[in-house]
């Protein structure tokens, strides 16, 4: 069991997931992070990589759609879909179906949703965490923003030794292509490492010339 819920990077013991594979295709998130100590977005984010997903097929009681019809005006689909043990999926098809509309004002973000969106953010593309998430693209980009969240992927020591390995003697766009980043970040970094190309004696066509001139004597 996770003794810290803030942790999502907790290794997961058999009983957990035996817990997960039981309990998630029913959408019981809530119910399976109460037992394990660990917070929605480590629970979706487990089931998303084991590839565990909800049943949509489950009927909707009438106190999940009366919850549905105090929640869906000002909170997001995925704080919903949390409360009620639904997934996203189902929370945004149920609601157009009700004829359910939002507020103009964009509900406040969760702690559950910033975590997940420090989360996804640096791997993921915008739209993809929208709807991960539930929120607009738009709202996650403001967000992104707001937070000072950044793509910067840091140089691993194996990234660095092949850098160091491989410059000398080959292309930026060579190097850029072992190592899986862009060309222009393989010459700043090679720049900031102070890494030198190999230089090779260009021969004078004088010096062909006497060599040749050597050859033809012997």
């Amino acid at each position: 069991m996770a003794k810290n819920n803030k942790n999502t990077w907790i290794h997961w013991s058999e009983d957990e997931i035996k817990l997960l594979k039981k309990l998630f295709p029913k959408g019981k998130t809530r119910q399976i992070a109460d037992q394990t100590g660990r917070t929605f977005a480590a629970v979706r984010q487990r089931a998303y990589d084991m590839g565990i997903k909800t049943r949509e097929c489950r009927r909707w009681s009438a106190d999940e759609i009366e919850l549905l019809y105090k929640l869906y005006p000002n909170k997001s689909f995925r704080s919903i879909a949390d409360a009620l043990g639904r997934s996203f999926k189902a929370v945004s098809r149920k609601a157009p179906k009700l004829g359910l509309r939002k507020n103009i004002a964009a509900p406040k973000w969760s702690i559950q949703e910033e975590t997940l969106l420090r989360e996804l953010y640096p791997t993921n593309n915008v739209n993809d965490i929208a709807k991960r998430i539930g929120r607009s693209a738009r709202s996650v980009c403001h967000k992104v923003f707001k937070l000072g969240l950044s793509k910067r992927r840091f140089w691993s020591k194996k990234e660095l030794n092949l850098l160091r390995k491989l410059y000398p003697t080959k292309t930026i766009q060579e190097i850029a292509d072992q190592i899986g980043r862009t060309a222009g970040v393989v010459q700043l970094k090679a720049f900031r490492l102070g890494l030198k190309k190999r230089k090779y004696k260009k021969r004078t066509r004088l010096s062909e010339a006497l060599q040749y001139e050597d050859h033809s004597q012997e």
